[in-house]
């Protein structure tokens, strides 16, 4: 009798002989994909860490043991941007709720909480996209909505070694603390409701499209990074995009909202002199982030940064307490805090371009500048800028973007020579900040700022204005916003 009668027995022991044969050389095989990476030579290793320490981009053929994010920019750039929003919560919610009236105290809180989560809310919708990614010179596209694939890898086009997520957080409190400056203009007299609607619409009207024009890669008026910038001018921590759009803004839509009831009638004076001042400490202590942040690493330019914003901000506090001392008499705690915070206001576009001596010079300006306008300019025109919004951002703002342009200095920051920075060369600010005309350039991305924020506010505010209304009644204005619109009061006595 044979041992196997049936053929399909001797195909499966040729089956299982095959798959053993197989599972036995498989170690083999895998041992033949899984070829070890090739390994850095230490000159590689020396060129990655000298691009970390120096904040510069890697060589194109090192092979990096840690291709992700530096762990000392990276904490620098977290620490900023707790910096910056602390300069709204609480710093801006105190400074300006201490200048409100007591009824009115809790809608100023309100306001900017409301604005940071609705802000948020937006920048992870499309803002961070649409001033962040590549797209036309006047808006980016809708790459990272969402905050698609905004992850731990550093977006090269603005940092060589912070992480994206890290980045688009630290930029995300800077389109936070932007439209809060605006409702130091209307306090006490515009609804809830209808701030929440404007907000919205002048973050994507306003705030947007002028971040990416400034900031954007591919920006009409970034001179340092974009080599195609049709206005090269120069940007360090906000001056157009923060203070110029909000301060201007805040002007018009004042305006078109009208005074408060009794405005030049009764007194208005501030509730709580305390709380502004904690407010401005706090202020003065985030704007480090704002400013020596925005060098996007702890390097040399956030040194320059730092020095730059104390400098400024003290001889600022000090200018303007000086010029009321001569004009009243007396230099009041109201006058060192809005002098502190116009010098704040003014070095922010200059910071990371200027000399000491050139902060010094815009510190004494800052001074000097918005104080009359705030004193005189405002009295003589009658508008009700409640809390000088106008005053000290939109001037100031405007004073630094034009100051920046006249001093800003290439031994302070390199990126402005032609032999360190391509797309500065291509697009002339290299060569407009070597014979002096720079200035000139700035005036235009001012100009562009200027349109840009005030026709967008005035079409937003006319249209929430025409379809739910901007102002509470005159009752709810008079009793005070905070119990008629919160259902809180911000003091039991």
């Amino acid at each position: 009798m044979k041992l196997w009668p049936n053929p399909g027995f001797r195909v499966f022991k040729f089956a299982s002989l095959l798959l053993v044969s197989l599972m036995a050389l498989s170690p083999l095989v895998k041992a033949e994909e899984a070829k070890p990476l090739p390994q850095p030579t230490t000159e590689q290793r020396l060129a990655d860490l000298e691009a970390y320490v120096n904040n510069t981009g890697r060589t194109a053929d090192a092979v990096s043991k840690i291709p992700g994010p530096g762990p000392g920019h990276n904490a620098w750039l977290l620490t900023s941007s707790a910096l910056v929003l602390f300069m709204t919560l609480p710093g801006l919610a105190l400074f300006y709720g201490g200048l409100v009236r007591r009824k009115n105290v809790l809608s100023v809180l309100a306001q900017c909480m409301a604005i940071t989560g609705l802000v948020t809310i937006l920048w992870w919708l499309v803002g961070y996209s649409l001033v962040f990614s590549h797209g036309t010179p006047f808006l980016g596209d809708l790459k990272f909505a969402f905050l698609n694939g905004v992850d731990g890898m550093p977006n090269t086009d603005y940092s060589y070694w912070v992480s994206q997520n890290v980045f688009s957080m630290f930029q995300l409190m800077f389109a936070i603390i932007t439209p809060a400056l605006i409702i130091g203009s209307i306090a006490e007299r515009m609804k809830f409701t209808a701030i929440v609607a404007f907000i919205t619409l002048w973050m994507l009207v306003v705030y947007f499209p002028l971040a990416h024009m400034v900031w954007g890669i591919d920006g009409l008026m970034n001179g340092v990074w974009n080599a195609d910038a049709k206005i090269a001018a120069i940007d360090f921590a906000g001056g157009m995009v923060v203070h110029m759009s909000s301060g201007w803004s805040a002007l018009v839509l004042c305006l078109i909202l009208g005074p408060r009831i009794g405005f030049g009638k009764e007194p208005m004076a501030p509730h709580n002199m305390v709380l502004c001042m904690v407010g401005t400490g706090m202020l003065w202590v985030g704007w480090y982030g704002f400013n020596a942040g925005s060098a996007a690493a702890a390097d040399v330019i956030a040194g320059a940064g730092f020095l730059n914003t104390t400098l400024a901000a003290a001889i600022a506090s000090f200018a303007w307490a000086t010029c009321e001392f001569i004009m009243r008499k007396k230099a009041s705690v109201l006058g060192f805090c809005s002098g502190a915070v116009a010098g704040l206001v003014v070095i922010t576009p200059a910071a990371g371009f200027v000399t000491p001596n050139g902060a010094v010079i815009i510190g004494v300006l800052a001074g000097v500048i918005p104080f009359q306008f705030c004193m005189r300019l405002k009295a003589f025109f009658g508008y009700d800028d409640a809390l000088d919004t106008f005053g000290v951002h939109a001037i100031g703002g405007t004073l630094g973007a034009l100051l920046t342009g006249i001093l800003a200095s290439p031994t302070i920051n390199g990126n402005l020579l032609a032999e360190v920075n391509a797309s500065a060369k291509a697009n002339g600010l290299a060569a407009a900040v070597a014979n002096g005309t720079l200035w000139i350039t700035q005036c235009k991305a001012i100009g562009v700022t200027l349109v840009l924020s005030i026709v967008g506010t005035a079409v937003i505010a006319y249209g929430i204005k025409g379809l739910m209304g901007l102002r509470p009644t005159a009752e709810v204005e008079e009793q005070g916003l905070d119990i008629n619109e919160h259902g809180e009061e911000g003091y039991s006595n």
